[in-house]
């Protein structure tokens, strides 16, 4: 009998959740949990799985919505340089608050992507609409800037903020509150949402112009809403536990060899992918040096900056046959 990859993905994820839930410097029995380990459970360890969860649906999503309307199998959510607006905005939130005002850092890291990406298509435009080497290249500059700036903030800060700050950057989780949960998971279910209404427009944009002209649909008209749904849902990754690398990079690519670059089956399979990685990468940097916890960010990068370099040699290789 055969079984259908969402299935099967959604019942490694609840083993990655039990296992999430039960590792970490303290481990805890779920089956018969003492008051301690409840405690442990639901005001720490819940809270963190579940920002986990969100946050790498988030980032597999919009790294599948980039590599098709860009038609780059290097393309991730930070392409567009989302990720340096969020992380700008962000570190002033960091940086002006004493922590009390839990909203601050989100709200920012919202307010900064979006305007980033807005500026990009904005800058991505010419007479002839939206064109993704155009959009590319906005978002690489824009990117760069942004960083430029984020560091000199950064060298003129205290050495508390600044040291948030760099937490902040590396996708540390240890901060995750339910608070901050409804805000990012309504960004996220819209972006989710759009990127699924607009699944014919990424199927025939990963194929080209000529074919989506062909099928009656404007390519301009149909990047501006996946680079918006990629945009919101890099936003909600972002507030949720800041800036967390190379998961839109990884895990499309894994789904696309085991079902086809359908985005039909792309898109919600890249959503459960994205969320197991994120909550192993978590749980790992959580367990394996306690009681120092490796930020999610960290072990993301130390996994997926080796398949990038692999990727991109082998596309290289490919281009030059």
């Amino acid at each position: 009998m055969k079984r259908h990859p969402l299935f099967v993905m959604l019942g490694s994820m609840v083993l990655v959740l039990l296992i999430s839930l039960s590792l970490g410097q303290q481990a805890i029995n779920l089956f018969s949990p003492d008051p301690l380990q409840m405690k442990i459970l639901f005001e720490l360890r819940m809270p963190r799985v579940v920002v986990a969860l969100l946050m790498g649906a988030s980032l597999g999503v919009a790294g599948a919505v980039l590599q098709g309307v860009f038609r780059n199998p290097l393309a991730d959510p930070y392409i567009l340089g989302t990720s340096s607006g969020a992380a700008l905005a962000a570190a002033f939130g960091l940086l002006a608050s004493d922590g009390s005002a839990f909203w601050l850092v989100p709200s920012l890291a919202f307010a900064g992507a979006v305007l980033t990406s807005g500026v990009v298509v904005a800058l991505g435009r010419d007479a002839w609409g939206v064109r993704a080497e155009r959009l590319l290249l906005a978002g690489v500059g824009i990117g760069f800037f942004l960083s430029a700036i984020l560091m000199l903030v950064m060298s003129l800060a205290q050495a508390d903020g600044v040291k948030r700050a760099l937490l902040w950057m590396a996708g540390d989780l240890a901060g995750a509150d339910w608070s901050l949960v409804p805000l990012a998971a309504i960004l996220m279910v819209v972006g989710f949402l759009l990127a699924i209404c607009r699944r014919r427009g990424l199927n025939a944009l990963a194929l080209g112009d000529e074919v989506a002209f062909g099928l009656g649909l404007e390519p301009g008209r149909e990047r501006i809403i996946l680079v918006l749904a990629a945009s919101l849902l890099t936003a909600a990754s972002v507030a949720l536990g800041g800036i967390v690398g190379f998961v839109g990079l990884m895990v499309p690519h894994g789904v696309r060899a085991f079902v086809g670059a359908d985005a039909r089956r792309v898109l919600p399979l890249s959503a459960v992918g994205g969320g197991m990685l994120l909550c192993l990468a978590d749980t790992v940097g959580r367990s394996i040096l306690p009681p120092i916890e490796i930020p999610a960010g960290v072990v993301t990068a130390l996994i997926g900056a080796p398949c990038f370099l692999f990727m991109l040699r082998r596309s290289s290789a490919g281009s030059m046959k």
